[in-house]
């Protein structure tokens, strides 16, 4: 009997130890902080859109190695066998041929077609540092939307902590005697909208993390502690160096490689109004036999300097006309992009200076509203004020800290939003993004 009893209390201890540990971890697992640059590696190592950029690079690098293919001498190799069955005889003819090719000159086509080869892998590059910008400021407003919700989530608490207690007043008030039922259902009906409004900022914050597990490539359901700051910037750079520095934005690269392009197309096709010239070597060897008889073998060697020259084709000469107005059109695509580019930059910075300025207004409005609200629940307390004054002074002190945080929100969005149009990961070292993320 003893040892029963002690067999089942150490069951009991290995049981309430291993629940001990599973709390521990669970505690562990759900409090680790995850970080803004945790965020955006995990969305560059899971994003299907970054590695299917990714994959396009090296696509493309491998048609640029193959556009090397024309510099280099083709080597052709054949055998044939035939057997000849007539009324006179029977006999088996082989044959083996070896030709050694190699293209002298085109009129400048292989040179042509492997500058455009580099470009479209200049292209390819460049959508990929395209791709981690937006991948990037997917992430960073995700991330402070999120983060932006949490707070929400917490000012919500304390807003029904806050209703909760001028009910208690209320109703404690009217016990006595000293207010009016009116009072009680006044302050019922703000603590029921400070509940409503904490479930509905619940739901927002399980939505917030959906979307922002959704980019990194984990599990929907999984909460995070976000640890970072809210619209935080240590200085706002000048619009002008802002500008200069966008110009090395992915897309406008990507313009001046479509510009290049349409010039090497034209010089591809203008080499087709010169001649090719191409040598080749070949070495043959024949052997035929008949019944039962050794055959003989013949062999044929020869060198040949071949020369083909178009003398006239109809769509060479529109071709050619074409290529030149593409040029011209790629011309006033980059100036397009150039200006585009300056202009989302300067609306970007507009977008922030404003952000930045209601910062400090919305701070104001936030100690007004707590001293308004302290005021309106000491006068309530005493008998001096009444219940509408406070429910308003209330929603107003809840309404002006939730206007705080969006409005660090805003700046947190405002300044990636600067950051993707002038192409640059941080505003602080305005180091554009290098097209050699992949």
């Amino acid at each position: 009997m003893p040892s029963m009893h002690l067999g089942h209390l150490s069951h009991k201890l290995l049981s309430m130890l291993a629940l001990s540990l599973l709390i521990v971890f669970c505690f562990n697992t759900r409090g680790k902080a995850l970080t803004l640059e945790e965020a955006i590696e995990n969305a560059r190592e899971n994003l299907p859109a970054y590695q299917a950029s990714q994959m396009r690079v090296e696509s493309s690098r491998d048609l640029h190695k193959a556009s090397l293919s024309p510099y280099v001498p083709t080597v052709d190799v054949s055998a044939a066998h035939r057997h000849h069955d007539t009324d006179a005889a029977r006999h088996d003819l082989s044959t083996y041929d070896v030709t050694l090719s190699y293209l002298l000159f085109d009129g400048g086509s292989r040179r042509a077609n492997r500058d455009i080869a580099r470009l479209n892998l200049d292209i390819d590059r460049e959508d990929l540092s395209r791709v981690y910008l937006d991948l990037e400021f997917d992430v960073k407003s995700a991330f402070f939307s999120t983060m932006a919700r949490e707070q929400i989530l917490q000012q919500r608490k304390i807003r029904l902590e806050e209703a909760h207690k001028d009910y208690e007043v209320a109703e404690g008030r009217h016990r006595l005697g000293a207010a009016r039922l009116s009072d009680v259902l006044q302050a019922s009906v703000r603590l029921e909208q400070a509940r409503f409004n904490l479930t509905e900022a619940e739901g927002l914050l399980r939505k917030g993390f959906t979307e922002l597990n959704s980019l990194m490539g984990i599990p929907l359901e999984r909460h995070h502690h976000l640890r970072g700051e809210l619209g935080r910037l240590a200085a706002l750079p000048p619009l002008e160096e802002l500008s200069h520095v966008a110009l090395h934005r992915p897309e406008l690269k990507q313009t001046e490689s479509l510009l290049h392009i349409s010039k090497s197309s034209k010089s591809a096709i203008q080499s087709r109004f010169f001649p090719t010239i191409s040598a080749n070597s070949s070495f043959m060897q024949t052997r035929r036999s008949a019944g039962l008889m050794e055959g003989f073998t013949t062999h044929d060697a020869s060198v040949e300097l071949r020369a083909t020259w178009n003398l006239f084709e109809l769509d060479k000469f529109y071709r050619a006309r074409a290529a030149r107005s593409g040029i011209m059109v790629s011309e006033r695509d980059l100036e397009e992009t150039e200006r585009q580019i300056r202009l989302d930059v300067a609306k970007a910075y507009e977008e922030l200076v404003t952000a930045l300025k209601s910062i400090s207004v919305a701070e104001s409005q936030v100690a007004q509203a707590e001293q308004n609200y302290s005021q309106a629940f000491g006068e309530y307390r005493v008998g001096r004020g009444d219940i509408l004054s406070l429910v308003q002074a209330g929603s107003f002190l809840a309404q002006s800290r939730e206007q705080l945080i969006f409005s660090r929100l805003n700046l947190a969005l405002a300044i990636a939003l600067l950051e993707r149009n002038a192409g640059v990961e941080t505003l602080e070292n305005l180091i554009p993004v290098s097209s050699g993320n992949g």
